[in-house]
């Protein structure tokens, strides 16, 4: 089972993340978000049990509770939903696509 954390302090690291999570079960995987471009924490993570009793275990026990100075929002992940963009394959960007697989002319460009 994989819950979502969230509120965590920007302090806190996976390895923290796991080792106070284990005390509800066996922790699978355990993993604080970082933002891409500063590889600061993002303040959530998630956390992934062997088993779904652990899982309802750690909500039960950790919901509400602090950690590091933050009051911890935990329950069940929901799945990814597929935002589209750059990487998802999605929506087409500004004027330089005219539907035939051409950039449109401009300064400096020629049309191809």
């Amino acid at each position: 089972m994989k819950l979502y954390v969230g509120n965590l302090s920007f302090e806190t690291t996976s390895e923290e993340l796991r080792s106070h999570f284990s005390q509800a079960g066996s922790v699978e995987s355990a993993l604080v978000i970082e933002d891409r471009d500063t590889n600061r924490s993002r303040g959530f993570g998630f956390v992934e049990f062997t088993s779904k009793e652990d899982g309802v275990r750690a909500i039960e026990m950790f919901h509400g509770t602090e950690l590091n100075g933050r009051m911890l929002t935990v329950n069940e992940a929901r799945p990814r939903e597929d935002r589209g963009g750059y990487n998802g394959g999605g929506g087409r960007r500004g004027s330089h696509y005219n539907g035939n697989n051409h950039r449109r002319g401009g300064y400096g460009r020629g049309g191809w």
